[in-house]
């Protein structure tokens, strides 16, 4: 099969998957308990406005009615408006998304360098001091509790040392009295600094551990033995032949984390009052905003099923006993 029928059957696969995860977003939504009026209106309403609101959001309808609606609405570009907000949802998703891009991108990026380097160390020092150590400190961070370590972060460098904020991205008195633009990008750097630390520790040893035990399978290979035979240097093996294809599996790893990551790590942005789209997921799940909530899951599952074919297209590129 050529790459182009692959990227094709695949594309086909993708839109299928993706519809039947919108199918049952939609339906699990409405069979979920709870209205989503009771969280939206004012307690003094009367029974009679709480009706006629119902009818005005076509909650009244048949599920099978509303999903056809949504249906037409979601081909022409319409997710609906937020039952909470009043606004488009495509709106405030496109203002909480670059948050999380920024985030969890960077975060992901240097936890898969640092795991990548650190983990060709530890399998080519196997059995040392380092490579204990190395192993112990990958699994604590792997196993690390992420709102816990959030909160240790958050009361020992921001309230205890003063040194971090609090929560939040910008600081007002920076950002409203027009100061310069290198001021501005410090200033959301030192906002991010600690949730950009509790990600990268938390990312830091699963690609740690998976890129130790890739390299320790590639030593076994035969074209290491034969690169050894040629008679070329320790280092031209570790890093141009065993660390390449050893790398992988992270690469896998890396692509779903950063497709994920558009979930914004609910907890991570709830923590830190980062104002992504994981923090809105939470707000809009708890207070039954159906069409905020499928926005946010189907953003979700589009970037992951696309993800999946950029890494299944990246491992032909980087090992070229691939092919589709």
């Amino acid at each position: 099969m050529g790459t182009r029928k692959f990227i094709f059957k695949k594309i086909i696969e993708i839109t299928i998957i993706f519809f039947v995860i919108l199918t049952l977003l939609f339906f699990l939504f409405r069979l979920s308990p709870g209205s989503p009026i009771s969280k939206m209106v004012d307690p003094g309403l009367t029974l009679e406005d709480q009706v006629l609101l119902i009818e005005q959001l076509g909650l009244d309808r048949p599920a099978f009615e509303q999903y056809i609606i949504y249906l037409k609405n979601f081909f022409t570009g319409n997710l609906g408006s937020s039952f909470h907000y009043g606004e488009a949802v495509s709106s405030i998703i496109m203002a909480k998304l670059p948050w999380t891009i920024l985030l969890f991108s960077l975060s992901t990026i240097l936890a898969a360098y640092a795991g990548i380097v650190l983990g060709k160390i530890s399998a080519w020092n196997k059995g040392s001091a380092l490579d204990n150590f190395l192993s112990i400190s990958a699994l604590i961070c792997h196993t690390l509790f992420i709102p816990w370590f959030a909160l240790l972060l958050l009361w020992v460098l921001g309230f205890k040392l003063g040194w971090f904020p609090l929560g939040g991205v910008l600081s007002p008195e920076i950002w409203i009295t027009g100061s310069s633009i290198p001021l501005k990008i410090l200033d959301v750097l030192h906002h991010m600094f600690l949730p950009l630390m509790t990600l990268f520790f938390i990312h830091l040893g699963s690609y740690l551990l998976l890129m130790r035990s890739s390299m320790l399978g590639v030593f076994k290979e035969d074209y290491i033995i034969t690169a050894r035979a040629k008679g070329l240097s320790e280092k031209v093996i570790r890093n141009k032949h065993a660390a390449k294809n050893a790398a992988l599996p992270v690469l896998t790893s890396v692509g779903l984390s950063l497709a994920f990551s558009i979930n914004g790590g609910a907890l991570t942005e709830q923590v830190f009052t980062w104002p992504g789209i994981g923090r809105e997921l939470i707000f809009a799940v708890s207070n039954n905003d159906y069409p905020l909530a499928q926005a946010c899951f189907l953003l979700i599952a589009a970037v992951v099923l696309v993800a999946n074919l950029i890494v299944d297209l990246l491992y032909a590129y980087m090992d070229p006993r691939i092919t589709y």
